[in-house]
């Protein structure tokens, strides 16, 4: 058999040796995981994402051991000759392709889980403190230098009335200064703290990690309108009792045996899961092309060029279920490997738009009047 090539991504090491060795367990240092590595945006054009009302950011500033943080959108920053500010830029991934196909390089690990592309701009001394994060992440250098101090402290308190979640007894017991092109994971709740060295930008790619209450919530929401307990209420053997105001027992146990009889199945939670996962972020949208192609054109050039998904789109599938930016549809035998390399590729080519059914064609057209989906060029 032959054995996996190693990720570039992760030095010598496969992404299942990672997976297997270091994720969610411990951090990993890559010295030139992307060799002569540089932005993909430069700052004018980062600072200008930052003013849009549809782009999170926020900016970080630390005056005299102060701390103070303004959500954006930031229509003005402190000047770069100024030390200790950071701008920080969710989701670049969705605002330019060099963006997303950084962020598509971390597939190893699935869709569902792959959140965000952060860039994170500092000047000398900049920095958000010590703190941690619920989820995994990877921080690529990009820019000038970083040190990093990390450590895996169980004391995870914070420091109160900040408006950053600082740690309030950081002990770091390692040490590591990031140029570009270098890169370390993190594992969840791994305490760190990093300080920029002149002028630096570091890409941060993220992990979703949802809570059990989050899900919970969102779940029982989604299976409201698909409940079905027919009968209403009654107590036919109603006693007499010299407490009005006392709840009856036997409401109590009545009400609980039929409310019991909900079952939740794992096509329930399959549904739901790929919906929420494949739901757009609030500050997401999309747009249509200005003059869509007729349909029967549409075809022909999908069918020569191919297609592939915005870089907004989001697209899942579980067994006969397939998602796309919070819908979910069955997909018959005949359709399945069509609509799954779609999803795994994030394109098709020419040969398979022309050989894919007719309710596939539907599809894929709607798709591309919404904009969840682009012909190639």
């Amino acid at each position: 058999m032959k054995k996996p090539a190693p990720l570039r991504l992760l030095g010598d090491i496969t992404p299942a040796q990672f997976l297997r060795d270091y994720w969610h367990k411990k951090p990993l240092l890559i010295r030139q995981a992307i060799p002569n590595f540089k932005p993909l945006l430069p700052f004018a054009q980062l600072a200008e994402l930052a003013t849009k009302d549809y782009v999170e950011s926020r900016l970080v500033v630390a005056t005299d051991g102060q701390w103070d943080m303004q959500h954006g959108p930031l229509h003005e920053l402190p000047p770069r000759s100024q030390r200790e500010w950071t701008m920080l830029v969710q989701g670049i991934n969705l605002h330019d392709d060099a963006g997303d196909e950084l962020l598509r390089q971390f597939r190893f690990v699935p869709d569902a889980r792959l959140d965000d592309l952060m860039v994170s701009f500092a000047t000398d001394g900049g920095g958000v403190g010590p703190h941690f994060d619920s989820y995994d992440v990877f921080l690529l250098q990009a820019e000038g230098q970083r040190r990093w101090r990390i450590g895996p402290q169980k004391d995870l308190s914070l420091i109160e009335g900040l408006p950053l979640k600082i740690l309030a007894n950081f002990k770091p017991d390692e040490e590591f200064v990031l140029e570009p092109g270098d890169m370390l994971y993190l594992p969840p709740h791994y305490a760190h703290d990093g300080i920029a060295i002149g002028d630096c930008q570091t890409y941060s790619i993220g992990f979703r990690a949802p809570s059990y209450q989050e899900l919970g919530e969102a779940f029982l929401q989604f299976m409201a309108d698909s409940i079905d307990l027919p009968g209403r209420y009654a107590d036919p053997e109603l006693e007499l009792t010299n407490k009005p105001a006392e709840i009856p027992k036997s409401m109590v146990g009545r009400i609980a045996d039929e409310l019991n009889k909900m079952q939740f199945t794992e096509d329930d939670f399959a549904i739901f899961l790929g919906e929420y996962l494949s739901e757009p972020k609030h500050n997401v949208f999309f747009t249509g092309p200005e003059k869509p192609l007729p349909a029967g054109r549409f075809a022909q050039t999908a069918g020569k060029k191919g297609v592939k998904l915005s870089r907004k789109t989001q697209m899942l599938y579980r067994g006969k279920h397939l998602f796309i930016n919070g819908e979910s549809f069955a997909i018959g035998r005949a359709d399945k490997a069509a609509l799954e390399a779609l999803a795994n590729h994030r394109v098709l080519e020419g040969a398979e738009v022309a050989s894919a059914s007719e309710d596939v064609m539907e599809a894929l057209y709607a798709w591309y009047t919404d904009g969840w989906l682009e012909l190639r060029t």
